[in-house]
């Protein structure tokens, strides 16, 4: 992100305190908020001149201009790479890439083709976003990318096909019952290929490690000092993809719940059977609000910038942390 700007200063890590929860909630908004598209290549470029003025001690203080040009920086460069994330497979374009192929699976009434559809849409924006936010001390291949893609579709597939097969069958129950539990079936498919999708798509970064560095103290981040890499963690790649499966599945919860929740009941009103025509537009709704409200508390749940104990990982790492025998590696989103 901003580290990949020229200058000797580092601009505060956030605004917020990182240490705690809501403080990651606050963060994670902003790097969300799909206002920071609007910026384009030119608000973007000018955001990155105003942040090199401040590491270059041109400006003296943390600025509201300069906190926003911090914002739309985080928002589009990859922390690893310095280079802008692809715009539909940015977080801040989470909400609105979702969007529709959430909505599409949601839909009452879905035959097997729709339903394959659907799923296989999902975990294709799936797997481009989470390449596109992974840590990349660690590329995939192609071939690998499309191992992955191939393992991805066909678990959720196999998933929401056979619970579609499965919910008619259950006789023992009532009907409101089974109609709320066939609406559930996209919630069930989506979570569970949702984490294997983090998993396959980011193996290879278990496989071979990512990179981890000694944290610094707030001195030596004040001269400029820039931490190398100790070398690569199978440990802290691990901890970096499970993590980020969770935040997925907690992230799926509430769009892939809510919903079709509220939908069950709005559908029983007479308004809305008076408006059949409403069901799509009402479903939209509900998906945009309940994603925009879920995304920053799910992306909060873990620090992106993952900081611990160098005594937690392999052998190699023992006695090389850095400021109070602390290293750290980046989570991915």
């Amino acid at each position: 992100m901003s580290a990949s700007i020229p200058g000797k200063r580092d601009l505060p890590v956030s605004q917020y305190d990182l240490t705690t929860y809501w403080g990651r909630v606050r963060h994670a908004a902003d790097i969300s908020d799909p206002r920071t598209l609007l910026a384009g290549s030119a608000g973007l470029e000018s955001a990155k001149g105003l942040i090199a003025q401040y590491k270059q001690n041109k400006i003296p203080a943390m600025t509201p201009d300069l906190w926003q040009a911090k914002k739309v920086v985080d928002a589009t460069l990859h922390p690893d790479t310095g280079e802008p994330v692809l715009l539909p497979f940015r977080m801040s374009c989470y909400v609105l890439s979702n969007l529709v192929v959430t909505a599409g699976m949601l839909t009452p009434g879905l035959g097997t083709a729709g339903t394959l559809l659907w799923q296989i849409g999902n975990q294709s924006l799936n797997v481009a976003i989470n390449n596109a936010n992974a840590n990349k001390s660690t590329p995939l291949s192609i071939p690998q990318i499309a191992k992955s893609y191939c393992m991805a579709v066909s678990a959720s597939c196999s998933v929401a096909l056979g619970l579609n097969a499965l919910v008619p069958r259950l006789k023992s129950i009532s009907p409101n019952t089974r109609l709320v539990l066939s609406r559930l079936v996209p919630f069930a498919a989506v979570a569970s290929a949702s984490a294997l999708n983090v998993f396959l798509m980011r193996g290879e970064e278990i496989r071979q490690g990512i990179d981890v560095y000694p944290v610094l103290s707030e001195e030596q981040r004040a001269n400029g000092d820039r931490p190398e890499s100790l070398g690569k963690s199978k440990k802290a790649a691990t901890i970096a993809v499970g993590e980020t499966a969770i935040s997925r599945i907690l992230n799926a919860t509430p769009i892939m719940v809510l919903p079709p929740l509220i939908l069950v009941r709005l559908e029983k009103t007479d308004w809305l059977r008076a408006r059949p025509r409403m069901v799509t537009p009402i479903n939209l709704a509900l998906v945009l609000g309940t994603s925009l409200f879920a995304l920053p508390l799910a992306l909060a749940a873990f620090p992106q910038r993952q900081a611990i104990s160098a005594s937690s990982l392999e052998e190699e790492f023992q006695g090389r942390g850095g400021y109070e025998g602390m290293v750290e590696f980046n989570r991915g989103m």
